[in-house]
């Protein structure tokens, strides 16, 4: 199985303020913060990873936090619902939760026998909160506020909303390895066998339905996982030979990756289990420090002094 997809790694979305996006994940969603770093691209700019205790692949939503950047659109062409699979019973305490906060959302609902709830972050980031009918059995960040009782416990799925449904189940299914597991109207459920959590991606199909515009409250990517650099290339090869552009090995520290566009026009990402969050700090430290790529640490005091406070 370890030469295989391992279901989703993780999500990057942006948002337009740096203290409002680390609030919410941080205190009401309760999610803890695995590494503070900054924009590979834009050393202005944090580059905030969320998720459990370690930063587990399949945990970890991370947020390019633009000051100001506006809002953005979801729409074809992007992945535009986060799920993340919480425990039985717990969708009262999330609805309650929201109400004190004043963030909006739904209510409960179901979808592949599985109940839901959804919501939006403060940028409208949209997020379902998942009841899965599979056990899930891994450990989740806890807060004063949010113990495992109720606690995500990672990702469930992602949703990629496109305009035909073709292309891009080619590539989940002949490329990546998963399978078309059912189909409820114009949402197509895939999943992949070689991982029982974090396995699924749905396609909703919408023909008629504008293309997406990124900015604040939309998804930048979504990584998928592999076990280390040596199947990283395998896939390389794999897409290539597609005839999909894709980037050469990149990396970013805490793991390596390709980029490519699907054929639908979402951005995927294929990244690496290794070398982990715990490169540059021991796990009781992990977010609580500042850390910059190599290429900028003789420029940390510049950095700090652009960078918003948030703590």
């Amino acid at each position: 199985m370890e030469n295989k997809i391992l279901g989703l790694h993780h999500i990057t979305a942006i948002a337009g303020n740096a203290k409002r996006n680390y609030e919410f994940y941080t205190k009401v969603l309760g999610l803890r913060m695995v590494k503070k770093t900054v924009n590979f691209d834009d050393p202005g700019t944090y580059h905030f990873y969320f998720g459990d205790e370690a930063g587990t692949p399949g945990t970890i939503l991370t947020f390019f936090p633009w000051e100001g950047i506006g809002q953005g659109r979801t729409g074809t062409g992007m992945a535009t619902d986060i799920g993340y699979s919480v425990p039985k019973d717990s969708l009262e305490f999330w609805t309650d939760r929201f109400k004190k906060f004043n963030i909006k959302h739904g209510e409960a609902a179901e979808r592949f026998g599985e109940q839901y709830l959804s919501f939006q972050d403060p940028d409208g980031l949209n997020i379902d909160l998942i009841v899965s009918n599979t056990d899930d059995i891994r450990k989740p960040w806890e807060t004063e506020e949010v113990n495992a009782d109720v606690a995500a416990k990672g990702f469930h799925s992602i949703t990629l909303t496109l305009k035909n449904v073709k292309a891009t189940a080619e590539i989940l299914t002949d490329v990546l390895g998963y399978k078309l597991l059912k189909q409820e109207g114009n949402r197509y459920r895939f999943i992949t066998d070689a991982i029982d959590h974090a396995a699924i991606v749905d396609i909703l199909e919408l023909p008629g339905t504008a293309a997406g515009y990124n900015a604040a409250g939309t998804n930048h990517h979504i990584a998928f996982r592999v076990k280390d650099d040596d199947i990283l290339m395998d896939y390389r090869e794999k897409i290539a030979g597609r005839g999909l552009s894709i980037t050469p090995k990149i990396d970013r520290d805490y793991f390596f990756s390709l980029y490519f566009r699907e054929p639908g026009g979402v951005l995927f990402e294929l990244a690496t289990d290794n070398p982990g969050f715990t490169k540059d700090e021991p796990l009781n430290e992990l977010g609580t420090h500042l850390k910059l790529p190599k290429q900028y640490e003789s420029s940390r005091a510049e950095i700090e002094k652009v960078l918003p406070v948030i703590d």
